[in-house]
């Protein structure tokens, strides 16, 4: 069903609470080094504001485990959210209490206040109902803006919600759905499903849920290597999950039975060492005897496994990418990622870069604004995905 959003909602003069995702990287120094996910919520937040809405912030950054801890604090974020909207944005040095209860009320619409981070108290992460009663008290509407926290039943993702009379999603969230759901119940053919990661055993459910609905899955990362030791092929010192042999063919038998197309990598790029600057080959095909030397590990797909991939995605109707093609990071390392993001980004198809590692990828190359779509979701897109459902947004109202 779908969910309620923000659209045509009376917010003038209202206390307007919103769940974002603000748990930004930063640097040693504090310093955000990539604020996409608070330019992500200026959608929903400028709309707000527009409409004369008082906003109230809700989001964690890291891990604080229950206690308030310097290095985790949301003041550098309501810093550099001032700098991205035309609105004053004050911060509250807690999310509940006094502080946080006089600073709302201080609060003149068309304003924006952040709340200190959610997860200094332990009563969130527990979705204790206390404290879940405590947020809810500063709004008198929730929006949800924060897909990326949408899988975990906290108290300010669904605990408010049992507290407040209207719970809605916001602008990104609506964004999520149609395209991690709306998009892919009835793809535009073919649909190819580009996969990637360290393990098979991450990504089994993703794949169960989608063979029914793909025609081919592209099979690169760590990943692949559980595949091919599993067809006999000898694979040095990639990293392997050997106890789930079995369950790599048994996909394989699975995808044949759908008629998907099912491509592992035609080679790989091995190296000795890993580390930046390492010296890197490429084995013969795996079909023609090649295999990776038993002294050097596979860290990439192979020089003719990018020409295919290649070829796949240029002729698809939609594209899901979900986890690299192998260790990006490392620039030596980079070549089949890097291919398959440029692949993905001149390719006609509605593109969906499924969270995590992929969109990093994406905008590591500087091809964020050449996809259709990207995730903020990690484990959030993954269960999306998988089919699941997310408690904090099966807690929002339903569309009337």
């Amino acid at each position: 069903m779908p969910k309620r959003t923000i659209s045509g909602l009376d917010v003038q003069g209202k206390r307007v609470l919103v769940r974002v995702d603000f748990n930004v990287p930063q640097d040693k120094a504090g310093a955000i080094t990539d604020d996409t996910r608070i330019r992500a919520a200026l959608p929903t937040l400028n709309a707000l504001l527009t409409g004369g809405a008082k906003v109230i912030l809700m989001s964690h950054l890291g891990r604080p485990d229950g206690q308030p801890k310097p290095e985790y604090s949301l003041a550098p974020v309501a810093q550099r959210l001032a700098e991205l909207v035309s609105a004053p944005v004050k911060f509250a040095a807690d999310c509940v209490g006094s502080v946080a209860e006089s600073a709302v009320a201080a609060l003149a619409p068309g304003e924006i206040l952040l709340l200190e981070n959610v997860r200094y108290h332990a009563g969130e992460e527990k979705n204790d109902p206390e404290f879940a009663r405590k947020l809810a008290s500063l709004g008198e509407i929730y929006v949800n803006d924060a897909f990326g926290t949408a899988h975990r039943a906290h108290a300010s993702t669904a605990g408010v919600t049992a507290y407040l009379p209207v719970s809605v999603a916001g602008f990104l969230i609506e964004r999520e759905l149609e395209y991690l759901a709306g998009k892919l119940e009835n793809p535009a053919r073919p649909f190819v499903v580009i996969m990637g990661g360290k393990k098979v055993s991450d990504k089994i459910e993703i794949i169960t849920s989608l063979l029914p609905k793909a025609n081919t899955f592209l099979i690169g990362g760590a990943m692949a290597y559980t595949f091919l030791k599993a067809q006999g092929h000898q694979v040095g010192k990639s990293l392997v999950e050997a106890d789930k042999l079995d369950l790599a063919l048994d996909i394989l038998k699975k995808a044949a039975e759908h008629n998907v197309r099912f491509l592992l990598p035609v080679d790989s790029r091995h190296t000795a060492e890993f580390k930046e600057g390492a010296e890197t080959q490429v084995c013969a095909p795996f079909s023609e005897g090649g295999f990776i030397p038993a002294d050097r590990e596979g860290i990439d797909i192979g020089d003719r496994a990018i020409e295919v991939f290649k070829a796949e995605i240029a002729s698809a109707g939609t594209i899901l990418w979900n986890g690299p093609m192998g260790v990006f990071e490392i620039e030596a390392f980079a070549k089949g990622t890097r291919a398959v993001a440029e692949a993905v980004a001149a390719s006609s198809a509605v593109s969906i870069i499924g969270g995590g590692d992929s969109v990093t990828a994406i905008n590591k190359f500087g091809l964020g604004d050449r996809v259709t779509f990207m995730s903020t979701g990690g484990g959030a897109s993954l269960e999306l995905l998988e089919g699941k459902v997310l408690p904090g947004i099966a807690a929002l109202q339903d569309q009337a």
